[in-house]
């Protein structure tokens, strides 16, 4: 049988500043602990884990997305750390916590989500801080996006109070190409391009699409004889829509986008982006 042991307010008041977690928690933990600090820290964590788990199958259709870049703005990273409701992810320690993680992310450049998950952050994990938060907050919290962009120079943009965040990559560092990339960025939270240009739509899309066009003519009665031209037609037309370089430039519909970079330097063109959005 463990010893009752007394539990001050500044012992229950001194987790609470460790762990974040509430006062009647932080009390419990230490008497369940028999006033091992700790211990405590242990209990506090694995009931973190234990409504991790209870949560595991809620919808995290609230978040932030984070784009930040290194100070040389070669590299960038997008992070979009998901929660169940609005009103977390409006709270500032969610957004300390977001952008916290996002720190650590473009210092340590992971590969993927799960190396992302295993890097240290303030002697533990990611992942196990993400955990620990779900406790104190009682929502379920996730990355569900990550991504990251090298390039000659990144430019980062984050739209909708934290609800898109954009990296566009250049191929040129003049202040000029930076400050269309921003225009560009915009776009690109506002447009979703599915690619840079039609040589970055996969086989698979173009087929599907010529499939479509060539079916929409069928039902329109055009004749057998120029289904295929009508449909290559319909395919030119996706690829004005949906890639970047192709669509009209938001800031002015008379150009592409590509020919608005070019107003800046023949050569400027974006290299590659990233978009990652809140997932509703």
């Amino acid at each position: 049988m463990s010893v009752s042991v007394k539990i001050t307010a500044k012992e229950v008041s001194k987790l609470r500043k460790t762990t974040g977690a509430g006062m009647m928690d932080c009390k419990k933990a230490l008497v369940e602990a028999n006033g091992d600090f700790e211990a405590a820290i242990e209990y506090l964590r694995k009931k973190g884990q234990k409504v991790a788990a209870k949560r595991a199958d809620r919808e995290t259709s609230e978040g932030a997305a984070i784009a930040k870049i290194s100070d040389d703005a070669t590299k960038g990273i997008v992070i979009v750390l998901s929660c169940e409701t609005d009103f977390v992810s409006k709270n500032a320690g969610f957004l300390s916590l977001a952008n916290e993680i996002a720190d650590v992310t473009l210092a340590n450049y992971p590969e993927n989500l799960d190396a992302l998950l295993a890097l240290d952050m303030n002697g533990t994990t990611v992942g196990t801080r993400i955990t620990d938060e779900t406790g104190k907050i009682g929502e379920k919290l996730q990355i569900s996006s990550y991504e990251r962009l090298e390039s000659t120079a990144v430019v980062p943009y984050i739209h909708a109070g934290n609800k898109i965040g954009v990296l566009v990559g250049l191929n040129q560092t003049s202040d000029a190409a930076k400050e269309i990339g921003k225009s560009v960025a915009m776009q690109i939270a506002a447009m979703s391009p599915i690619a840079v240009d039609e040589n970055g739509v996969s086989e698979e899309i173009k087929a599907k699409e010529l499939r479509i066009g060539r079916e929409q003519a069928i039902a329109e009665g055009k004749p057998e004889k120029i289904l295929d031209r009508i449909a290559e037609g319909k395919l030119k037309r996706f690829f004005k829509d949906s890639t970047l370089l192709n669509q009209k430039y938001v800031k002015d519909s008379s150009q592409t986008v590509r020919q608005a970079l070019q107003s800046i330097d023949k050569g400027l063109t974006v290299t590659a982006f990233v978009r990652e959005s809140i997932k509703k």
